[in-house]
């Protein structure tokens, strides 16, 4: 009897329907956390940083869709508790409900694109990534901050925080994705001798990658690859290798830096504009 009537209070009721909410929206973002552990693996070229990428960004969705649903059953369960007649809410909402699915296509396809961007493994939190499409086609670049089903937010390099939303990005650009490639153009004179030019910009990139600052962030040093162009005042040549995601620039920064002591240091000219005046 003592616990019959216990149960029976609406009041008691709803202290331990909140109280289990609570106490399920902590603990679930653990189990979530540990089942998505258990099911991603590395596969293929895929390293473990990119690994654990994948496993973060489906962790915090799957978490915060999962503190939805409990929030939502528990706020139903409350309404029953208090004997709260649902049936006339119901006929109301439906109605209400034809109404703003009309005007829902938007956000329905915002939500379908959020899930192909999980299950493909479009991009993760952690990659910096262009997403253009939308009315203007113009496109927005910035570290992923946050996916969620219907928006991602990226903070640019300037610190403003872009919100994406998922169905407004019709090409993906992710620039961190596995690998990243350095990609140089050097401008030198047209005196100079390309076979040192060549041993010069290798030697370089040899000893950047054999630098313990950087040895294991480069997989392929910044070597010559070829004459690319014989511009107005200078040969271009194009330098080009591979880096761990991210790590482009700031290895590209430190290669050019390098690359300029080293070409001083061999009487190697980098070339400026020049103009030509003849007197009559």
């Amino acid at each position: 009897m003592i616990f019959q009537s216990f149960f029976n209070n609406p009041i008691t009721l709803i202290i331990l329907i909140i109280g289990g909410a609570i106490i399920l929206h902590h603990v679930i973002g653990l189990i979530i956390a540990g089942i998505v552990q258990r099911a991603i693996r590395p596969h293929g070229l895929e390293k473990q940083a990119d690994s654990n990428k994948r496993k973060d960004t489906l962790s915090n969705v799957f978490s915060a869709t999962a503190r939805l649903a409990i929030w939502l059953v528990a706020i139903g369960a409350v309404f029953g508790a208090l004997r709260f007649d649902l049936s006339a809410v119901a006929t109301g909402a439906g109605f209400l409900g034809i109404v703003i699915g009309l005007g829902a296509q938007a956000t329905i396809r915002d939500y379908l694109a959020g899930i192909a961007i999980l299950i493909e493994n479009q991009y993760r939190v952690g990659d910096i990534v262009t997403l253009s499409g939308g009315t203007t086609g113009l496109g927005t670049s910035g570290l992923v901050e946050e996916i969620s089903l219907r928006i991602t937010k990226l903070r640019d390099l300037d610190g403003t925080l872009n919100i994406v939303r998922n169905g407004e990005a019709s090409v993906i650009t992710n620039r961190t994705y596995q690998y990243s490639s350095v990609v140089l153009d050097v401008g030198v004179a047209y005196d100079s001798d390309i076979d040192a030019v060549e041993k010069v910009m290798n030697s370089v990139g040899k000893a950047m990658q054999k630098d313990e600052a950087f040895e294991k962030r480069i997989n392929e040093p910044i070597a010559f690859l070829r004459v690319d162009q014989f511009a107005a005042s200078s040969i271009i040549v194009k330098a080009v290798g591979t880096v761990e995601p991210a790590a482009q620039w700031e290895i590209a920064g430190e290669y050019r830096r390098r690359l300029l002591k080293a070409f001083a240091k061999e009487g190697i000219e980098i070339s400026l504009p020049q103009v030509v005046v003849h007197q009559k």
